[in-house]
């Protein structure tokens, strides 16, 4: 009996080590208040994305929910509604894998509302498939759809400022690549279809996040705008979308242990959206709502220019 007792007290006292040494997620301490601010989240229908919704709109904000399916989209911002006890949360229609979704959206937008104060790009795939450009799925939603989105607003950023704009990037930036002749050759950062190619594709959009953000802190130098990409932590909830279902059973019990809650992935989200005083850390990365060194590839300035400028040309601004 003795031993048994040593044993389990030797799981709790495991698992209480790695929970608040590596797993537990920092909180988002400020008290900022956004009454009468305008904030965008993109896929904000489930996951962080709404949490991270509801936040802003517990703080008084007027949130616009981008999302591409409307009866998700609706009921999302319903909830959100009624559990922050604002009014002031709507949903508006926003297909980042088509970017011609996207310049809809900046066109309604523009045209109805006054405020932009704060942008997250928040949406993420990890699926094989196309746009309807023919992009690669991630490439074209994760990196591409964000910096058309961001660029169509920009201005209106400027007007509002002090304003952010925050991106949801992730810790599997350090595996990406950015390879420019086969981004030119088949529109995409990865040339199979298999399911190890989608895990890369993933990671190589996440590279494009961290890149994308670091550059657009230097067009934004001596403007009001600041702007940040983050890691949110692993997510129980969004851990199955690539899994099989004999696969997600057997990590559920861990998950459950180990992995944040939607309310605690949203953390760091908020912290770069709303924390005081990190002007000055615009272009950086976080996690955990703490600065965090990002991988030597996305500390590439060159690199950083020369997606901006494919990006561009790639999304029909140039």
């Amino acid at each position: 009996m003795s031993a048994l007792l040593c044993l389990i007290a030797g799981f709790v006292s495991f698992y209480v080590l790695v929970y608040y040494c590596v797993f537990r997620s920092a909180r988002c301490s400020s008290s900022v208040k956004l009454k009468g601010k305008t904030a965008i989240v993109t896929g904000s229908n489930t996951g962080i994305g709404k949490s991270t919704a509801l936040q802003l709109a517990k703080r008084g904000a007027r949130v616009i929910l981008a999302c591409r399916n409307k009866e998700r989209g609706e009921a999302a911002a319903y909830d959100i509604r009624r559990e922050s006890g604002n009014n002031q949360v709507v949903f508006m229609h926003l297909d980042l894998a088509s970017l011609k979704s996207v310049q809809s959206f900046a066109e309604t937008f523009l045209k109805t509302e006054p405020r932009l104060d704060i942008l997250i790009n928040n949406a993420g795939v990890m699926g094989l498939g196309c746009t309807e450009e023919g992009f690669g799925m991630a490439f074209g939603v994760n990196h591409l759809g964000h910096f058309l989105l961001t660029n169509l607003l920009l201005e209106r950023l400027k007007q509002c400022g002090p304003s952010r704009v925050v991106t949801v990037a992730a810790l599997l930036h350090h595996l990406g690549t950015v390879d420019f002749s086969l981004l030119n050759s088949q529109k995409d950062l990865v040339s199979g279809q298999s399911t190890w190619d989608s895990f890369q594709a993933y990671c190589n959009s996440k590279l494009c996040n961290v890149l994308f953000t670091r550059e657009l802190s230097n067009k934004l130098e001596g403007t009001s705008v600041s702007c940040y990409c983050l890691h949110p932590g692993v997510i129980y909830t969004e851990l199955g979308r690539s899994m099989s279902l004999w696969l997600q059973l057997l990590m559920m019990p861990f998950a459950k242990l180990f992995f944040l809650s939607l309310e605690e992935g949203s953390q760091t989200t908020l912290y770069c959206a709303l924390q005081e005083g990190i002007e000055p850390l615009s272009g950086r990365y976080f996690s955990n709502c703490a600065l965090q060194q990002v991988g030597v590839k996305a500390r590439d300035d060159a690199l950083a220019k020369k997606l901006w400028e494919v990006s561009e040309r790639l999304s029909g601004l140039s």
